[in-house]
């Protein structure tokens, strides 16, 4: 069935995806009379979805429908749910219904359910958590091949540690790099790549380094250069959660008596063992107490910025605690 589910917060990988079905689906022709988009304030968007989808289409090409940020796999009324089990055996070959939303369908529901059994798609397009590294550096050597620029092994790395997981920022600066390197086949150099894409997770990461061993100065300093970045508040506080639980995981393992490096990867979620000699030196002077004591900091820091608390003053007043912890104080 011509039926698309598209969900997850990646919004601009989430946006190539929808382009790429739009230009397949329909005629540039007939937009007007075959695509039709209901945004989910509109009253009854989604049975006036269904009802569109219904439709023949208009001259060449087919019909696209979609619902953006519908709930309707998070919360289906009974009406919509029998309106829904009518129209999608019979939707028309040449119609296509998409559905977006940031939130994760809720497996229960029956409309899920519904739509996982008709759905040609039913695809996911998730952040790569700023700390796995490794998904990371595959993204941009994935994206680098789509855009048609060449990397080295240490370019790609580079990149990855500078744009991290915002996908927008990983295509604007790969563009940027093609433009420059227009007309040569030979990999861009390390120099180059620093010269010209904005930094912003590594210094992140930087952070995350001062914080560990208690240098307030630095982690404050390396706190002003993500501001003046205009780096968000609660993606330096996810790098930082993700940097603290892997090294507090890794130290767990360690105390435990764990000497393989494989087994101590596994339980860190990390794809590359050869990563754990370096975290192991990272964090020879920290406690699993202090790591521990870390971590309920961090998430006080993410609640109180969801809740709208001054990001810089709420941020430094964090790092400062933190800090302290790391040096035992």
């Amino acid at each position: 069935m011509p039926i698309y589910v598209y969900w997850g917060e990646d919004d601009f990988a989430m946006e190539k995806a929808i382009a790429v079905l739009r230009d397949r689906v329909l005629d540039p022709n007939w937009i007007s009379f075959n695509y039709t988009a209901f945004p989910p304030e509109q009253a009854d968007a989604a049975i006036q979805g269904l009802n569109q989808v219904m439709t023949p289409t208009f001259g060449a090409g087919g019909r696209l429908v979609w619902l953006i940020n519908t709930t309707l796999c998070q919360h289906c009324p009974e009406n919509v749910l029998a309106e829904l089990g009518r129209s999608l055996p019979v939707i028309p070959e040449n119609s296509f219904l998409l559905l977006t939303s940031r939130n994760k369908p809720d497996e229960r529901l029956k409309s899920t359910k519904l739509l996982k059994q008709f759905a040609t798609e039913f695809r996911e397009f998730p952040l790569i958590p700023p700390w796995k590294t490794e998904l990371l550096v595959q993204s941009v050597n994935q994206a680098a091949q789509t855009v048609g620029v060449k990397l080295t092994a240490n370019t790609a790395q580079l990149l990855a540690e500078s744009v991290g997981n915002d996908t927008r920022l990983l295509y604007n600066e790969l563009e940027k790099l093609r433009l420059y390197a227009q007309g040569s086949n030979k990999p861009l150099d390390v120099d180059t790549v620093t010269k010209l894409v904005r930094n912003t997770t590594q210094n992140s990461l930087q952070l995350a380094a001062a914080i560990r061993t208690g240098d307030t100065a630095k982690a404050l300093t390396t706190l002003a250069d993500l501001s003046n970045a205009s780096e968000p508040g609660l993606r330096i506080v996810a790098t930082l959660i993700g940097q603290f639980r892997t090294w507090l995981w890794v130290k767990i393992m360690i105390e435990s008596g764990e000497r393989n490096q494989q087994a101590i990867a596994k339980a860190a979620d990390i794809g590359n063992p050869k990563r754990i000699y370096f975290l192991q030196q990272e964090i020879r002077l920290l406690s699993v107490q202090q790591l521990i004591y870390c971590l309920p900091l961090l998430l006080e820091l993410e609640v109180s910025l969801k809740q709208g608390a001054s990001e810089m003053s709420t941020l430094q007043t964090k790092i400062i605690e933190l800090c302290q912890v790391c040096r035992g104080n």
